[in-house]
């Protein structure tokens, strides 16, 4: 029996809660999209309905784009697949899963859990009028760029251009330049193997 084993000698994040923030956000989002119907007043289940409808596809592709990003990081790539290949799995697993339940099971538990926004108080009132004053920064943002289509679209140019540039000048490789952690490779035998055969799989291993 001959094993090979890479650890990272820096921790590296927890798949399990990047997949629980890759579940509650789908979640999140699904369910201000129908509280928003219900606050214009709406009936909460033809709210559900039309902000289900309205925001399923952007939570379809979400999920097609972060699997494929997932998938090409396990599949492609003998050192990819050995350290990505069980955290892209464990992700692509759980962000197909949170697909399903925001679709079903939690636009179907907003027609019958959701009631009408109440005034808020105290605290709550405060983080109210930050948020409306936020919504009205960006409703004047928006407004002028739409007032200034054109410099808009020179400036979206100018960075799509410049994004490009820097992608092609900036060094590339498998870890960043400044990271200074280390990859420890682990090979593991029978205590009888000889020292040639042992030699040669531990070059095959490198």
């Amino acid at each position: 029996m001959y094993l090979c084993q890479l650890q990272p000698e820096q921790p590296v994040a927890d798949g399990a809660d990047i997949s629980t923030g890759f579940v509650v956000d789908d979640a999140i989002v699904m369910i201000e999209n129908i509280a928003r119907y219900v606050e214009q007043g709406e009936p909460p289940f033809q709210a559900a309905l039309k902000g289900a409808k309205q925001i399923g596809f952007t939570i379809v592709s979400l999920t097609v784009s972060l699997v494929a990003v997932l998938d090409s990081a396990a599949l492609h790539g003998r050192h990819h697949r050995s350290l990505f290949r069980e955290f892209a799995v464990t992700l692509s697993i759980a962000i197909g899963v949170s697909a399903v339940l925001s679709l079903t099971l939690t636009a179907m538990m907003c027609a019958f859990l959701l009631r009408p926004h109440q005034q808020p108080r105290g605290l709550a009132r405060l983080f109210e009028r930050g948020f409306s004053g936020m919504m009205s920064v960006y409703q004047h943002s928006l407004g002028w760029l739409m007032r200034h289509q054109f410099t808009t679209l020179v400036v979206t140019v100018a960075t799509l251009g410049l994004t490009i540039a820097l992608a092609l000048v900036v060094p590339k490789g498998f870890f960043p330049q400044q990271d200074t952690g280390l990859i420890v490779g682990v090979t593991e035998a029978p205590a009888d193997v000889s020292f040639a055969s042992m030699m040669v799989r531990q070059r095959a291993a490198g």
